[in-house]
């Protein structure tokens, strides 16, 4: 059955039918494993009364493979059909089609907000004396910035136009090599900037969470990433203002540089983050790294008005370790676990990321981690998964 949208909230039906992209390369392993976790956490937390069906759907190589086309028209209209979804992940064909799959299903479904929780687990290895500190949850905006793709290779009679244009029509002078530069353009707008930091600050504001960073590089770019800043204020004071006033949340900013360096000396001062798709991609990435690697960093591409939401997992095919049952499937359930309280159910969810809690404590992970854990137990990519139901099912 379907999840439905009624009066701006999701209503999920006991057996929910949820579409998923099984994914390439790790994909095949970390797929199944993740399902069988989530179905098990599910019938835990609710004694059977509740169950997913899964809707397999098909993007990437496999999708090649099948239909010749790397995104095929039947996926997306799944995911609008069925409002919430999830993926493993995907190559990018490379000389040919799609620029990137995973920006094709965003802006497609104007998934605006790619949201990523950083947390650090007690027992997995960390780069920082006090990882406990880190604390965050990313706002990434999702569909402008150099992400919307418009560019022109160098050499080019596209690049040759935009050349012209720039210089004897809008006077510009400071391209230092002209003739054999490529160009791109980074659209912000007001609305894409507002319906991001909205969704921050009401995120924060349901979550009990102190505060809102802008994070922008607006003082090089004063205009893109500088009204974005200032966008973001106007909004944060147009719309929560009472909200300010009372003390339930901050609103602040820092320079991207700034910030990345703060994150490591001081991470317990940041909160929420809200940032453009560029020092989004960096930031999460960073951020996953400080707490023991983008295999535990889940993440959400979500349309706040729609309520349409793909989770996915937020590392790459891994092609050198697919098939060799190393892969680490903890992104792919953690953006599970996203998605089971996203739909409403929180009590599976719940029993997930404890189950992963205890594991970690225990030393018990997949090689990328238990490597680096001292006395540690390292388990396949099944065995983990294996391991992980039974933790749930003692529970």
């Amino acid at each position: 059955m379907k999840i439905v949208k009624q009066d701006n909230r999701l209503v999920t039906p006991s057996r929910a039918t949820i579409p998923f992209i099984e994914g390439d390369g790790v994909g095949k392993e970390i797929t199944p494993v993740c399902r069988a976790v989530v179905d098990c956490a599910v019938a835990k937390a609710y004694g059977g009364n509740r169950s997913i069906e899964w809707k397999e759907v098909l993007a990437g190589e496999k999708a090649f493979k099948e239909t010749g086309n790397w995104l095929p028209d039947e996926t997306l209209e799944a995911f609008r059909e069925y409002m919430v979804g999830i993926k493993g992940p995907l190559t990018t064909p490379i000389g040919e089609g799609i620029r990137s799959l995973n920006v094709a299903l965003r802006q497609t479904l104007d998934l605006y907000v790619c949201m990523r929780p950083v947390r650090w687990f007690k027992g997995t290895a960390s780069p920082l004396k006090e990882p406990q500190k880190v604390n965050m949850v990313v706002f990434r905006e999702n569909t402008e910035d150099i992400y919307a793709g418009i560019e022109w290779g160098q050499g080019t009679p596209e690049a040759a136009k935009f050349l012209k244009f720039l210089t004897e029509e809008m006077g510009v002078t400071e391209i230092r090599f002209p003739k054999t530069s490529a160009f791109g353009v980074k659209p912000v707008s007001v609305e894409g900037t507002e319906r991001l930091v909205r969704a921050a600050i009401e995120y924060a504001l349901k979550n009990n969470r102190p505060s809102v960073t802008l994070v922008h590089k607006g003082n090089i770019m004063k205009y893109t990433e500088g009204g974005f800043k200032r966008w973001g204020y106007e909004l944060a004071h147009r719309e929560f203002a009472k909200e300010i006033a009372e003390g339930k949340v901050v609103i602040q900013d820092v320079i991207a540089d700034a910030f990345l360096q703060n994150t490591l000396l001081t991470p317990e001062k940041y909160s929420v983050v809200a940032t453009l798709n560029l020092n989004g991609d960096y930031i999460s990435d960073q951020l996953a790294a400080m707490v023991g690697g983008i295999g535990i960093a889940p993440g959400a591409n979500i349309c706040h008005e729609s309520r349409h939401a793909i989770f996915e997992a937020t590392h790459g095919t891994a092609p050198d370790i697919a098939g060799k049952n190393r892969a680490n499937p903890s992104s792919l359930l953690l953006s599970s676990a996203m998605m089971l309280k996203y739909i409403g159910w929180k009590e599976a969810s719940d029993l997930m990321v404890a189950a992963m809690d205890k594991s970690f404590v225990e030393g018990k992970a997949t090689h990328d981690l238990a490597r680096f854990i001292p006395n540690s137990e390292t388990l396949g990519t099944v065995e983990f998964g294996d391991h992980l139901a039974a933790l749930i099912d003692a529970t």
